[in-house]
């Protein structure tokens, strides 16, 4: 067996062992997500004979229309390494482990439409409704306040567009509308800062209560955005810089993996 890895090649010089390698990866990895239109894993090794000591040149994956956690939709997510060191033993039983933890540069692109999915999963939510800040019940006679409807518009310069509804469980449903601008904090946070309040399609008699409930709501997501709630097992992502592109909104830093993940 050794001998086939380390010698048989196909037509176009790809060593045997590295398409194992590649096919146990790519199998790994497509089941960490819920859901994927497509996943690709390219290992280099060089010389192959290096793979029976476990070690690798570099490994990379690329992904399209994944899923994380069910809810969560990824339009793009890549990743790629230095040398890794693997156990052999594990690619020849199917499966893929680390001798080592290792970092990876990192990239994913979201899309609008992903976005706005990811604020009605049950996760995002559960942070949205039925709240009970002092500053909200102030304004509700003591009643929890929700925001059971946000919508987000990507805009240029790192920033967004949200629409939202304020309910005060009173039976009244409060508009909100302003501009925010986004950015990335502590390397793992999103923060949501600078709101324009945009009050022109309030009812006037809205407007007051409009701009105490945006300014609350910007203040919730501000500390509620955290990579941290969102990794995959092993896999902790850290970002360093964000930008609005168009419908998309792109994410490029680096992953700290300490082992291959079992599944999302």
């Amino acid at each position: 067996m050794f001998g086939g890895l380390t010698g048989l090649q196909d037509p176009k010089g790809t060593d045997w062992g590295e398409r194992m390698l590649n096919t146990v990866a790519s199998q790994t990895i497509r089941h960490l997500f819920t859901q994927s239109e497509s996943v690709e894993v390219f290992v280099r090794c060089y010389p192959s004979s290096k793979l029976l000591q476990g070690s690798i040149d570099s490994f990379k994956m690329s992904g399209r229309g994944l899923v994380i956690k069910r809810d969560f939709a990824v339009e793009e997510m890549s990743f790629e390494t230095d040398a890794v060191a693997i156990d052999f033993g594990s690619v020849l039983s199917g499966k893929l482990t680390l001798k080592q933890p290792t970092q990876a540069i990192a990239q994913v692109i979201l899309s609008e439409v992903g976005i706005n999915k990811a604020f009605k999963a049950e996760l995002v939510t559960k942070r949205l409704l039925n709240l009970s800040l002092p500053t909200l019940t102030a304004l509700s006679g003591g009643k929890p306040v929700s925001f059971p409807e946000i919508q987000v518009q990507l805009l240029p310069e790192n920033r967004l567009r949200m629409s939202a509804k304020a309910d005060l469980d009173n039976g009244e449903l409060i508009p909100l509308n302003m501009v925010v601008t986004i950015a990335v904090e502590r390397r793992r946070r999103i923060s949501f800062k600078d709101p324009k309040i945009e009050l022109e399609q309030v009812p006037e008699a809205q407007r007051e209560i409009s701009q105490t409930l945006s300014v609350a709501l910007v203040e919730i997501l501000d500390n509620m955005v955290d990579l941290d709630r969102f990794d995959l097992d092993g896999v902790k992502m850290r970002l360093n810089r964000l930008e609005t592109e168009g419908q998309k909104l792109v994410f490029s830093g680096y992953a700290e993996i300490e082992r291959v993940p079992r599944s999302s």
